[in-house]
């Protein structure tokens, strides 16, 4: 991550400073005449909190390896380390005006933007990946998946109506009301008045009886 790239980002965001940020000042301010490098991240942060773009970019070289490290730790994954310390740097720039020199030093302030951000990361990403699973579990062909389109395209067929019979009277309730009424096993659920894990398990084992008596058509 080069400083231009990094600095070039918050400046085009157009963000207006206050000409005296509600911030507290160094004890000692540098003096102009001083080099950037000589200045403490503290008096860097705080000159950034100005709208200072040098003094920001001189922090940004000076914390940029303790954000990448940090994100680094956390995530466990390169590039995805970097976009995150990224967002940091940038929420640095965003953010000065909110550092209190009399309350920690700037590198904590850093560390904690960093860490915060990089662990809230990781949640996006696993609430993401369960997404994902809870489609992938949803989509998978399972057992009482693959007899209920079996049967449901027999319903018609008389052997299926006779079969119907050999069920008890709460399953073969349950299964008319789904395949031959079109109701969901919650529609079944809430017409019967029973609870929903209920209607499955009629729904359930009244197929697979039904895949016993028409084991020779299935």
């Amino acid at each position: 991550m080069s400083v231009t790239t990094a600095v070039a980002v918050p400046i085009a965001s157009g963000r207006s400073r206050r000409a005296t940020p509600a911030v507290s000042r160094p004890r000692t301010r540098p003096s102009a005449a001083e080099p950037l490098s000589g200045w403490t991240s503290e008096a860097l942060l705080l000159a950034a909190a100005g709208g200072d773009q040098p003094a920001f970019a001189t922090l940004y070289d000076r914390v940029s390896p303790q954000v990448l490290g940090i994100t680094m730790r956390v995530l466990r994954d390169r590039a995805l380390a970097e976009e995150v310390a990224q967002e940091v740097l940038v929420e640095v720039w965003r953010k000065a005006d909110r550092f209190d020199a009399d309350r920690g030093t700037a590198s904590g302030w850093v560390s904690t933007l960093a860490h915060r951000r990089a662990v809230d990361r990781v949640r996006s990403e696993q609430a993401s990946r369960d997404r994902d699973q809870r489609v992938s579990r949803r989509d998978q062909s399972r057992e009482f998946d693959e007899v209920a389109d079996a049967v449901e395209v027999r319903l018609e067929h008389w052997q299926v109506r006779k079969a119907l019979a050999d069920l008890t009277q709460r399953q073969r309730e349950a299964i008319e009301l789904a395949y031959f009424a079109g109701h969901t096993y919650r529609d079944v659920a809430r017409v019967l008045g029973i609870p929903e894990g209920t209607a499955k398990s009629r729904l359930r084992d009244g197929l697979l009886r039904l895949r016993e008596v028409l084991a020779d058509e299935i």
